[in-house]
């Protein structure tokens, strides 16, 4: 199947590319694509790296016991000022 890129800058950054690594049109292609997934893979690992602190914040808090509409009535009633 035939690839035909109608961009002139598009195209002249893959025929650079090529170049630069050596190889054909066709593999440049499969090279960028395979390097573009990899970076977009660690971009991913690197978010869950700095997420899990606060997923496991989140978790630790979910075992806590949770609050129950009698809780919270109490609450707006203090909030508001009124007794029951």
């Amino acid at each position: 199947m035939a690839i035909h890129v109608q961009d002139k800058v598009a195209d002249r950054m893959l025929r650079d590319f090529a170049r630069r690594r050596g190889v054909g049109i066709t593999e440049a292609i499969k090279l960028a694509v395979t390097d573009a997934d990899r970076a977009g893979q660690k971009d991913v690992e690197d978010l869950r790296r700095r997420i899990e602190p606060i997923l496991a914040q989140v978790r630790a808090a979910r075992n806590c016991a949770p609050f129950s509409a009698k809780d919270d009535k109490a609450f707006m009633d203090e909030m508001w000022g009124e007794d029951d």
